[in-house]
């Protein structure tokens, strides 16, 4: 299997990736829903929804198996593929630039045991990816839609 080169725009840096951006991607819009979830936090909940007029339908609230398929996603890749996922994130993040690839890359490999769960705790983590894909030129534009 190739290793895509993928280069930055306006960089001479060029950084080399085992994981696919479609993975990314995809990866990216999971976390999305992910993010997107929150608590029930209606004061008047009963126990028949016609009382409380069914407002919590209206909360995209926690889903269980969206974050178990964001986790497994995640758990699917090898560990470099993580490592890669980890790094973009914190590029993301603003923690490194994207010069600092490399050494980016050997601190998580050293510092991070668990990473999936490391990025399931990361609040934002699909604009964060997002913004790291783009410090290299990379967006998910035109990716479409990932089942």
């Amino acid at each position: 299997m190739n290793k895509p080169r993928l280069e930055g725009k306006d960089r001479k840096r060029t950084m080399e990736l085992t994981i696919s951006l479609e993975d990314v991607c995809r990866i990216v819009l999971r976390a999305r829903e992910y993010d997107a979830q929150v608590p029930a936090v209606d004061p008047d909940d009963s126990s028949n929804m016609a009382d409380d007029k069914a407002v919590d339908v209206l909360e995209d609230s926690s889903n269980t198996s969206v974050e178990e398929e964001l986790r497994s996603m995640i758990e699917d890749l090898n560990d470099d593929e993580q490592t890669e996922l980890y790094t973009l994130m914190l590029v993301g993040a603003g923690d490194y630039d994207a010069a600092e690839w490399d050494e980016a890359l050997a601190i998580v490999t050293d510092e991070i045991s668990d990473i999936p769960d490391a990025l399931m705790r990361t609040p934002m983590l699909a604009s964060l990816l997002e913004t790291g894909l783009a410090a290299f030129g990379l967006d998910c534009d035109g990716m479409g839609t990932a089942g």
